[in-house]
């Protein structure tokens, strides 16, 4: 496998909508793979394929810290929210910088695995976070638009 280019803000790739995957072959198969290997690289906790130039609707997310526990989700789309909360947010593709953002505080996603099986998945907090952020870079939305305030200097990047 190999690690991609993170493409930054500014890039016209990062303002499309990408296209839903309607088949699971080698090529997608293989992007996951790159896609994992590139987002544990950069120290992320989720990454769009649209970050790495390819328009499909694909968001790899891992927030836990020993970097072992993945999600994968192809087509992944919210079903449901509740709650609210604001806090710091990073990306991969705006590196060093940081906003405060609100977004929900509970997420319930449909997506398909990479078997083409659909699944539901809830997460809370970060998670929650992270699947907001991620889908939107598949409708070609960067977390830069969302930002209460001005983005400010970030420590390590961050997703």
């Amino acid at each position: 496998m190999a690690l991609r280019k993170i493409r930054t803000l500014g890039d016209p790739v990062l303002q499309k909508v990408s296209k839903p995957v309607t088949e699971v072959n080698d090529k997608i198969r293989a992007l996951v793979q790159d896609m994992l290997e590139t987002m544990y690289a950069a120290n992320g906790v989720g990454l769009a394929a649209p970050q790495v130039g390819v328009l499909k609707r694909i968001v790899v997310i891992d927030v836990t810290a020993e970097g072992n526990q993945p999600i994968v989700m192809l087509n992944p789309e919210i079903i449901a929210t509740a709650g609210s909360q604001t806090g710091d947010e990073g990306c991969l593709s705006v590196p060093g910088k940081a906003g405060t953002v609100t977004r929900p505080n509970e997420v319930t996603v449909r997506a398909l695995n990479l078997n083409m099986e659909p699944y539901e998945i809830k997460g809370t907090e970060l998670l929650a976070r992270a699947f907001c952020h991620e889908i939107d870079h598949l409708d070609g939305i960067v977390y830069v638009e969302k930002v209460e305030g001005k983005l400010h200097d970030a420590g390590a990047a961050e997703e």
